[in-house]
């Protein structure tokens, strides 16, 4: 988990000046430091500038000479696209970030937000699918999504074509969150630029990314573990035998949230991914009321939740199990053992003869970086 690798006994402590949000920003934005590595650079150094300082000589100990970290005029634009925009940033740390994420290991040290952040503090299910979305897939979604609004569930998905649209749609008067690929005012696909508008008026838009990315392929898997992680299950309508929801719905497992799927006809390809899914154990759902049955909390529980709905996130006094130098040649070992040809995932393991609890971050963090690329039936190799 992220709050693993801060510092104990202290808590990371969010951005409260314009001069720390440029830290943080120039921090986050250098070259070849992703979630992981950020909180790292933060447990080993106390803060962001103390980090930025560091990085140089990291990098040269790592073998990458004329290291230059991102440039402060770079982290202010990114400030001031974000108030140009009507964005607001929430940082890891703070009362407003959404406690879901906090137990992801590459939890987003920063997320920017345009409509309600209380959404954020409210249970949510999230609705993916296909693209290319059937009739019935597309009723399906809108089903679901209305039946969860009503029951006062925040509906989660990525503003893509399809399902997603259907169920964003659906859930407008409830209250819907979109997880963006690109930057909080980017909208992709641009034929739901009014749909988005809606959802920053009513919902909530999200984005790990900076103002004005324009999306690319690499964004979307690493797009997906936001919307996975934010949910307290994922429910797949219709989706492919290799497609981005089935990742969505691999993320959900790895991160702990309930994975649950409509059938489809045998025959339809786009039925293929959800039937593949209730056939290794996921849960089957006719209805709204499948799923909120499969996410009640037992009465106990549900007390306990009320009480502490909104806490500020409260980093364990774990110290870090791993320095940053131990965990770059724990990355260079892995990629000399991986490459074009693909290498199941547990035969790594036992060829680094590292703990799984050690490797399996760091395959997620080099995943997101761009350097290896998971296969379907567990197998990995270099992107």
């Amino acid at each position: 988990m992220a709050k693993d690798l801060l510092p104990s006994p202290h808590p990371l402590t969010p951005p409260r000046s314009e001069e720390e949000w440029v830290f943080w920003l120039r921090l986050l934005r250098s070259r070849r430091v992703g979630p992981t590595t950020f909180f790292r650079l933060m447990a080993e150094h106390g803060g962001a500038e103390a980090a930025l300082d560091a990085l140089p000589g990291i990098a040269r100990e790592a073998g990458v000479e004329d290291y230059r970290a991102c440039p402060p005029d770079i982290a202010v634009a990114e400030l001031e696209a974000g108030r140009l925009a009507g964005a607001c940033p929430v940082a890891y740390g703070a009362a407003e970030y959404p406690q879901a994420l906090c137990d992801l290991p590459d939890a987003p040290p920063l997320l920017w937000t345009l409509g309600d952040p209380a959404l954020m503090a409210r249970r949510m299910v999230a609705l993916v699918g296909a693209r290319n979305a059937s009739s019935l897939g597309s009723r399906m979604a809108r089903k679901l999504a209305e039946g969860l609004g009503r029951a006062g569930i925040v509906v989660v998905s990525g503003l893509a074509r399809g399902v997603d649209t259907a169920a964003h749609m659906a859930a407008l008067e409830h209250g819907t969150l979109a997880v963006m690929a690109g930057g909080v005012d980017v909208v992709y696909p641009a034929e739901n630029t009014v749909l988005a508008q809606e959802i920053s008026d009513k919902g909530l838009r999200i984005s790990e990314q900076p103002l004005g990315l324009v999306p690319q392929a690499r964004h979307f898997p690493t797009r997906n573990r936001i919307i996975s992680g934010l949910a307290m299950a994922v429910v797949v309508v219709e989706a492919a035998a290799k497609s981005g929801s089935l990742i969505t719905a691999r993320n959900a497992l790895d991160q702990g949230r309930d994975v649950l799927a409509v059938p489809g006809h045998p025959f339809d390809a786009r039925a293929a991914g959800c039937n593949m899914l209730i056939r290794d154990g996921g849960l089957l759902v006719r209805s709204a009321e499948d799923v909120l049955e499969a996410i009640a909390e037992p009465p106990a529980q549900a007390e306990i939740a009320l009480e502490t709905s909104q806490p500020a996130p409260a980093p364990r006094a774990d110290p870090p199990q791993r320095s940053l130098r131990e965990t770059a040649k724990l990355h260079s070992e892995i990629l000399a053992r991986l490459g074009p040809s693909p290498l199941a995932e547990d035969q790594l393991i036992r060829d680094l003869g590292a703990p799984v609890a050690l490797v399996a971050p760091e395959l997620t963090a080099l995943e997101l970086e761009g350097k290896i690329a998971r296969q379907s039936g567990g197998l990995l190799s270099l992107a």
